[in-house]
């Protein structure tokens, strides 16, 4: 196994300047066929595979940063950084880069960025490096002159860079800045801020470790106070020194993580308030400040993860009932700081980071602070628990099934969650909102797993409505006892409009435990009490509610809604709007709508037969006009349930004749309007193979002689294919006669609708629910057969308005058939 020197994390640099972890894995460098050259391999520590291949190419400038970091660019905007657990491991593969690129190990960059000029080079060989002006006071202004020169070339900026290291020089500014600062010389000042702000442009680690040392950091602040576009100077150094204050609320043992956490905190600060904001130019030579303030981040994190100690003492007293109120809402700010500080982190080291805060029992500690009366402690303990929830819903959900086994409803973490939304002391509920959200991730099934042996949503479902929809609801119930909602004020709106989002949330989300809740307890009764609340935002996330219910098409929740009149409230505040065009009467003329285009047939009767009077004058809309036209088409086929019985033969059986055989008896059989048959008599034939051409003929003739019988002389006969409006189509039946040939007679069942079924015409409560029964065709053909499929051209305007009518265009049954299904 390959030894911890030579273990990396490999960074790639996104488009915000940012860090990305590509993995952990274990590097080394050999010669690679492909690339023609000595290249650098990671393999990852996990599967072996491979996570960087990278040839050391002659021209690329490398740079070894803070002792452990190797960083270069491979292409253009397309950085990478190897971090290295040792520092041995970091040196090992530094002298391989410099062997084959002829450098030095000694230098911390192998060359510039960019090719330099010709002249460049001339200037490169007869002048081997920069000499720098005597650190002296007179010579000040010249030195900020070459600095400002010199930051536009990338090989001179090389070349003051390494004379700044080598001569100490930054030491020796510092030293000149006490002088000035002495002797009040604005001037000396002045130009100390253009060269210390050089000096960050040159993105030189090693420059910045001298420059962030502990003796250093607060005289190079100092410089950068004093601004020559500023009338006055900031006062970044007293901020730091007197306002801003280090608090070990666990004392810490190791000073190398202090002495780290002082260092980050202060570069941090230099970049976010003491630096300029950079111009577009600029922006690129600050990327070694990221980076050094990024994986100081990581380090800081890692070593306080190893600290169990630390980490063991913090949860004790955050849990510890003797622990003081101001005590502990100094840990309970750290550990938010913690978590706060984590979200910075990669991917794998925040899993890293997570796994250690629950392993220590996070969960627990916070519902233990949750319960407490310091607002300011809970609100810091949401903070934290939004983290989690954001991290792992699922480790958050089994932490209070499991806790659910021991204590009762009351002081379930959720609960207590809950508890927190109703009871926000603010005024906006700014607190409420945020935990409406996490409540919202909570009960999202989009994020629960499933296992071969368990199913999460089933069990954490099944949980929360048992357990915690009580406590949720429990201000909607109290507030709607009456016909009118008991406290109306603003505060308590906007609650309500959560708890509403969140049912709806639910009802859209959730399937047999939402619309069990909904049914037994009554809720959207409740809930429609708000349609009557003075603040319309409540009334439309009430009528929103209704709406999600209405849009999932089922006939348990139809049933419900029409058994408790619940249309009532809503046809109430329908007829209080009046004839204001607002979002309310927009809203519920939209349910309406979509109650008619979706031909809810239970819904649309129910609507007509008891709210039609109120709806009639309603003439700025055709909603309600087509409403109404839908209810009667209903009433029409249930009280005629042989209409249209033919066309769905037509629709089923279609075959394309022998052309012979048209001319004859397609006319006959246009001319047949299937509306007039009786219930009574049957009208397909039999299938016994038997029978021969007279006697279908037979049938044949005494079916016509009845419809002649019925249809009287005054009839209209049928002359043309085509069909439009609502007329019945015909169907047709050819056959041709042959003396020894037997008929083949084949039967064919029409489709049917499955009674019972949520929003079939069969389903229990629908109205104009109409019996059906399978219906046989026979298609009779001699030694021909059947020639095959066709769809004819009138056959499509069949369907447009048999799809227009939705399922109950289906053919009926024999008259004993249809009373012994329809009872």
């Amino acid at each position: 196994m390959a030894d911890t020197r030579r273990r990396v994390k490999v960074y790639t640099l996104n488009e915000d300047r940012q860090w990305d972890d590509r993995g952990t894995g274990h590097v080394s460098s050999s010669y690679v066929e492909r690339l023609k050259g000595i290249s650098l391999l990671v393999r990852a520590e996990s599967d072996g595979s491979l996570l960087l291949e990278s040839k050391i190419n002659p021209n690329t400038a490398y740079q070894k940063q803070q002792d452990t970091l190797i960083v270069w660019s491979e292409a253009e905007n397309y950085d990478l950084a190897l971090s290295f657990q040792e520092k041995a491991g970091c040196d090992e593969i530094w002298e391989k880069i410099c062997q084959v690129q002829g450098k030095d190990p000694s230098v911390d960059i192998t060359q510039d960025l960019v090719d330099e000029s010709e002249e460049e080079r001339f200037d490169d060989m007869s002048s081997p490096g920069l000499e720098l002006p005597p650190c002296e006071l007179s010579r000040l202004e010249e030195l900020a002159e070459l600095v400002a020169t010199s930051l536009p070339s990338p090989l001179r900026r090389e070349k003051l860079a390494l004379a700044l290291e080598n001569e100490g020089y930054i030491k020796k500014l510092l030293e000149l800045f006490h002088v000035c600062e002495d002797l009040e010389n604005m001037e000396g000042l002045h130009h100390l801020y253009e060269i210390i702000k050089g000096i960050f442009l040159l993105n030189r680690t090693a420059l910045f470790e001298v420059m962030f040392s502990e003796e250093c950091i607060m005289d190079v602040i100092g410089c950068l106070e004093y601004d020559p576009s500023l009338s006055l100077p900031r006062k970044h150094r007293e901020f730091l020194t007197k306002t801003a204050k280090f608090k070990e609320v666990i004392p810490i043992s190791d000073p190398e993580l202090k002495q780290k956490i002082h260092q980050t905190y202060r570069v941090q600060y230099i970049q976010d308030m003491v630096l300029p904001t950079p111009s577009v130019f600029e922006e690129n030579m600050l990327s070694t400040l990221h980076s050094f303030i990024f994986f100081n981040k990581v380090e800081i994190v890692g070593m306080l993860q190893e600290d169990e100690k630390f980490l063991t003492e913090l949860f004790a007293q955050l849990t510890d009932d003797a622990t003081d109120d101001d005590k502990r809402q100094e840990l309970v700010n750290f550990l938010k700081e913690f978590c706060a500080f984590s979200q910075t982190l990669q991917p794998q080291n925040r899993d890293s980071f997570f796994k250690t805060l629950s392993n220590m029992g996070i969960l627990p500690a916070l519902e233990v602070i949750l319960g407490m009366d310091d607002i300011q402690v809970r609100s810091a303990a949401t903070d934290i628990f939004s983290y989690l929830v954001e991290y792992n819903p699922s480790m958050v959900r089994e932490f209070v099934m499991q806790e659910a086994q021991q204590n009762d409803d009351d002081i379930l973490l959720i609960n207590l969650i809950i508890e927190h939304m109703i009871c926000d002391p603010d005024p906006e509920l700014g607190g409420a909102v945020q935990l409406m959200g996490l409540l919202r991730t909570l009960v999202d099934p989009e994020n629960m797993l499933a296992t071969a042996n368990k199913t999460e949503k089933t069990e954490f479902l099944s949980f929360f409505y048992k357990h915690c929809m009580h406590v949720l609801t429990a201000p909607l119930l109290a507030n709607t006892t009456e016909e009118k909602p008991s406290k109306d004020d603003f505060q308590t709106a906007q609650l309500l409009a959560l708890i509403l989002e969140l049912l709806t949330f639910c009802v859209e989300h959730h399937t047999y435990h939402i619309k069990n809740y909904i049914i037994n307890k009554d809720i959207l009764r409740r809930v429609l009490v708000l349609m009557g609340s003075k603040h319309a935002f409540v009334a439309l996330c009430a009528l929103r509610f209704m709406r999600k219910i209405i849009g999932l098409k089922d006939e348990f929740y139809n049933r419900y809604i029409m058994k408790a009149f619940l249309f009532e409230a809503v046809m109430k505040a329908f007829l209080n709007n009046g004839s204001r065009y607002n979002l309310l009467n927009s809203a519920i003329i939209e349910m309406f709508e979509f109650i008619r285009v979706e031909d809810i047939k239970s819904l649309t009767a129910h609507v007509i037969e008891n709210y039609w009077k109120a709806l009639e004058d309603v003439d700025y809309v055709q909603t309600f006009k087509g409403l109404k036209l839908r209810y009667e088409q209903q009433r029409e086929r249930q009280d005629n349930p042989k209409l249209d019985s033919m066309r769905s033969i037509l629709r089923n059986n279609r075959y394309r004749r022998d052309a012979r055989t048209l001319e004859e008896e397609e006319e006959m059989w246009f001319n047949t309007d299937e509306d007039e048959m009786e219930d009574g008599e049957p009208v397909l034939l039999p299938t016994d193979k038997s029978k021969n051409d007279d006697e279908i003929m037979d049938h044949f003739g005494k079916f016509m002689e009845r419809k002649k019988l019925k249809d009287g002389d005054d009839k209209e006969i049928l002359t043309k294919n085509t069909l439009t409006g609502r007329q019945s189509p015909s169907f047709k039946l050819s056959f041709s006669s042959g003396g020894s040939s037997k008929s083949n007679l084949t039967s064919h069942s029409a489709s049917s609708n499955a009674p019972g079924s949520p929003g079939s015409p069969g389903s229990p409560g629908s109205p104009g629910t109409i019996a059906k029964s399978t219906t046989h065709m026979a298609a009779i053909t001699t030694k021909g057969g059947l020639i095959g499929l066709v769809d004819y051209p009138d056959d499509d305007e069949e369907e447009e308005e048999e799809e227009e009518d939705g399922d109950e265009k289906e053919q009926s049954a024999p008259l004993t058939k249809k009373s012994r299904l329809g009872s």
